[in-house]
Order: C-alpha cells, then sequence, then structure tokens
C-alpha cells in the first residue's frame, strides 16, 4: 500500500487543532480520546496504547509549527515501514493555490 490519505473538516480553529496535534505525549487526552488509551513520551518517542490493546512506539520525526505539520514513524516487527504526518489545510490550501499559479504562468500560451 502507497499511501493513504483523510481530509477531515474539524469546527474548531486551526490554531486550536494544530495546539493538540503537536502536543505530543497527548493524545488519548487531547486529540484521539477513546482511539488511544494511554501514551508515555520516551525521548523522541511515544509509547502509545491504542483502545484494541495493541502498542506502538512511534517516533517524532518532524515538528514544524511554521508549516503545522507533525510527522511520526513506526519501525517494528509488524509494520516494516510505517510513517505518518498530520498538516493542517490552512498551509496546504495556500501552498496549492501558489503551486497552480506558478503552473499557470509556466504554461505556453495556447494558440487561437
Amino acid at each position: 500500500m502507497g499511501s493513504i490519505h483523510n481530509d477531515i473538516p474539524l469546527p474548531v480553529p486551526a490554531r486550536d487543532v494544530w495546539d493538540a496535534v503537536r502536543d505530543f505525549g497527548a493524545l488519548p487526552q487531547r486529540l484521539v480520546p477513546g482511539f488511544v488509551t494511554a501514551c508515555t513520551l520516551d525521548g523522541d518517542a511515544r509509547i502509545v496504547t491504542f483502545a484494541n490493546g495493541s502498542v506502538a512506539r512511534e517516533v517524532l520525526v518532524d515538528c514544524d509549527d511554521a508549516r503545522q505539520r507533525l510527522v511520526d514513524a513506526i519501525n517494528n516487527e509488524r509494520l516494516k515501514h510505517y510513517s505518518a504526518s498530520v498538516q493542517l489545510a490552512t498551509y496546504v490550501q495556500g501552498q496549492t493555490k501558489e503551486a497552480v499559479a506558478a503552473m499557470h504562468r509556466a504554461s505556453p500560451p495556447v494558440p487561437p
């Protein structure tokens, strides 16, 4: 499997969502209560216990406040390579608009 994307609109300000996302050790309290039942920090990683009983060690790869993007990774016997990222749409939407404008500027004119 290559990629899975979930776009989820939330009825709260982006700054509040980002504040909860970037709080790396507070998954069960602030971000996904019920889905994650426990989370403890271990250096640059968090040990996460899910509601189904599975446990994973997620390593913090990057936390970029300017882009409101957090990346973590799991590497264990069950998941040989797993990486997840959360990025808020306000930044992505602005970037994609700029990219589309750049594509239009770079495109050759269409003959009449």
